[in-house]
């Protein structure tokens, strides 16, 4: 029934002219179909128990890390079998969605394991594996390109997968503007394979995250952005006025800074649990007003389809 529904749904989006993203996790869950008919592709003792599991280490969204708690790969297995789960995994979800996006791509490159029963992510490391290389088909059409998450990896690291791979990268305008460095999350670093975002589900919205920024990095993004006179009203769209503006080939805003909401309106919080995933657009919030607004920003940086 969801799959006729959602068949359903998907053609009258695409008669109208829109494609849709699916989002896919690389992991698949412990208690899961694939773990409970496939124990042999995932990291199990002779008890279908993991040995590991999957998370990333302590950063800026948590002290103690992330621990996701999925079972991880066996690469090596799936390596032998030319990578054939993968592969029909990928070919069913091309015919849910025009576009995917893999989230966490670096874990085809390596991966973070942490012992299985661990509390926390602290005790994790780094494995690497390199499977990305084999285990994705190359683009073919435009209606079959893989949007790759890859925040949190080196510099040196995202352009070398971005470039071998082929697939765009990603860009997120609010790890931008660090005013100790320059980073390459700055539009004018960008090269036309990428994908911008003002924020991804992970981040706040841009008025909850600008005025929780440090004050030497707000001050940098006036002085890159030449908006220090801006509004609350405004400022969201400054940042997807630039997010349009660059030469990415595709810019995600979500419709949160459309609408100008605050930390109330964010949609997850990482590393934690219960009060995620809640926020709803109400009716009568997209106003006739604010599609006219959006609709000529798209017209004034050519991102229509002609």
């Amino acid at each position: 029934m969801f799959l006729k529904q959602w068949k359903a749904l998907k053609a009258y989006a695409n008669e109208k002219g829109i494609r849709i993203i699916g989002d896919i996790p690389i992991y698949v869950a412990f208690d899961s179909a694939d773990t409970w008919a496939n124990p042999v592709l995932f990291q199990f003792d002779e008890d279908n128990q993991p040995k590991a599991v999957a998370g990333c280490p302590p950063d800026a969204f948590s002290a103690t890390g992330q621990l996701w708690g999925n079972p991880l790969y066996r690469w090596d297995y799936h390596k032998s079998t030319g990578y054939a789960w993968w592969l029909l995994r990928l070919a069913h979800v091309f015919k849910l969605y025009d576009t995917v996006r893999i989230d966490h791509f670096r874990g085809f490159d390596e991966y973070y394991s942490i012992p299985f029963g661990d509390q926390t992510a602290e005790r994790g490391h780094w494995e690497k594996d390199r499977a990305w290389t084999c285990s994705i088909p190359s683009k073919k059409s435009s209606a079959m390109w893989t949007l790759s998450q890859k925040t949190g990896i080196p510099y040196r690291e995202r352009d070398r997968m971005v470039k071998e791979s082929g697939y765009p990268g990603m860009k997120v305008l609010q790890f931008a503007f660090d005013s100790r460095e320059e980073s390459d999350y700055l539009p004018h670093n960008y090269e036309r394979n990428c994908v911008v975002y003002t924020g991804t589900h992970d981040n706040d919205t841009i008025l909850g995250w600008y005025y929780v920024m440090s004050e030497e990095d707000r001050e940098f993004s006036k002085e890159y952005m030449g908006n220090a006179k801006s509004t609350d009203e405004e400022l969201p769209w400054d940042f997807i006025r630039m997010s349009m503006e660059s030469v990415a080939n595709l810019a995600v805003t979500p419709m949160q800074e459309f609408l100008g909401l605050g930390t109330e309106a964010r949609i997850n919080y990482p590393s934690t649990l219960g009060n995620n995933w809640k926020w709803r657009l109400l009716p009568g919030q997209f106003t006739p007003e604010l599609a006219k607004r959006i609709h000529r920003l798209t017209q004034i940086t050519a991102r229509i389809t002609k």
